[in-house]
């Protein structure tokens, strides 16, 4: 849900000529709001998806602003525009990723006990970051050795000791066996939907993070992620660059990837990015994330309100309806709007709209806008 060339969202509304909402905009700029207008030179600066996820999406990490004008100046087939990519997915259903490096004490208890991984590593590289217990610099130049160490493993090499790995838990599992020494459990479910993939590996480097409904993670410029396993809302800065380091059959750049990413050391707690409740609103939570490209509300109408207002703010917005019934009316609208699940409304800057709720539970959205 957006305007970025690659998708641009269709207008459904057969009474309007334009018949995507980027062409609507063009003819329209001053729906964006002066200021957002102005600041993203007459461009929605952000994207709104819905994800499903059943089988583990790659492991991945977007670049800040430089990086990404340097990449798709030279390299313009795999990184299709200049943007940076800041992220953030909002949990719908019980849902897992991975998210930024594991505290240091969390991948030397690996290199124990998952001999397959300390190989990969090499007793150098793995000694090394054990020494550097203590001092941040050193531990963050270790983790880098260590980490491309691994990256950039021969295949035969990596594919042999991944062979070895899973046969070992496998038969652990068939034990009986506590696996949890090596992830067992995550390790044979990425194995089963990537086998032979170097991915496999980075359970041992990045957090396992787990999102309740409602809680969210924010990924920042060059933070390693993937997302494992459940439904979200995602909502990013309009770009489609990606640099991508395993559990995809996509193209890699491990040498872009191992050069660019935060060796920053923190637990999987400090992913999960707080909400905060609408001082204006009770029933509007914010995630407001370090960047001005997007901000998400999550609306929660309950039961006993027949007459929800949507404010209008400065600047357009995405609504995009979860749960719930209504008829919509505005102003700027045609006609009144029957919203229903998966309903999605394109706000005007300074538009508000009025929903007239006609369900017994209540409602649930989420609004994706740029609030600067």
């Amino acid at each position: 849900m957006g305007a970025h060339p690659k998708g641009d969202a269709q207008i459904k509304d057969n009474r309007i000529v334009q018949t995507t909402l980027g062409q609507w905009i063009t003819h329209f700029p001053a729906c964006l709001g002066s200021k957002v207008k102005d600041c993203f030179q007459g461009n929605l600066p952000f994207l709104f998806k819905v994800l499903s996820v059943n089988t583990a999406l790659s492991i991945q990490a977007h670049p800040n602003r430089e990086l990404a004008a340097r990449l798709h100046e030279q390299f313009p087939e795999h990184y299709p525009d200049n943007n940076h990519k800041p992220e953030m997915a909002i949990a719908l259903t019980h849902f897992q990723g991975l998210c930024g490096f594991r505290p240091l004490s969390e991948i030397l208890g690996f290199l124990k006990s998952v001999p397959e991984f300390h190989a990969l590593v090499g007793n150098e590289a793995a000694e090394e970051l054990r020494r550097s217990i203590g001092d941040q610099v050193l531990t963050n130049q270790a983790l880098k050795k260590c980490f491309t160490r691994m990256m950039n493993c021969e295949k035969k090499v990596f594919v042999d000791q991944l062979n070895m790995l899973v046969k070992r838990v496998s038969e652990e599992v068939a034990a009986g066996k506590d696996t949890s020494p090596s992830y067992g459990d995550l390790l044979l479910r990425l194995h089963s939907q990537y086998p032979g993939d170097i991915g496999c590996f980075s359970i041992y480097f990045l957090n396992h993070v787990i999102l309740e409904p409602d809680q969210a993670m924010y990924l920042g410029a060059n933070e390693p992620h993937a997302y494992l396993y459940g439904d979200c809302i995602e909502c990013m800065a309009c770009s489609d660059n990606t640099v991508r380091a395993g559990l995809t059959p996509k193209y890699i750049d491990v040498s872009t990837l191992c050069e660019m990413l935060s060796y920053s050391p923190s637990p999987a707690s400090s992913k999960i990015f707080p909400c905060v409740q609408d001082p204006s609103d009770p029933y509007v939570y914010l995630y407001d994330p370090p960047v001005p490209d997007f901000t998400v509300m999550k609306i929660q109408v309950p039961p006993n309100v027949l007459q929800y207002s949507v404010v209008a703010v400065d600047s357009a917005s995405i609504l995009l309806v979860i749960q719930g019934n209504a008829t919509a009316t505005s102003a700027a609208a045609l006609s009144d709007i029957s919203l229903t699940r998966g309903t999605v409304l394109f706000v005007s800057a300074n538009e508000g709209i009025v929903l007239h709720i006609t369900s017994q539970s209540g409602m649930v959205m989420f609004r994706a806008c740029c609030l600067l």
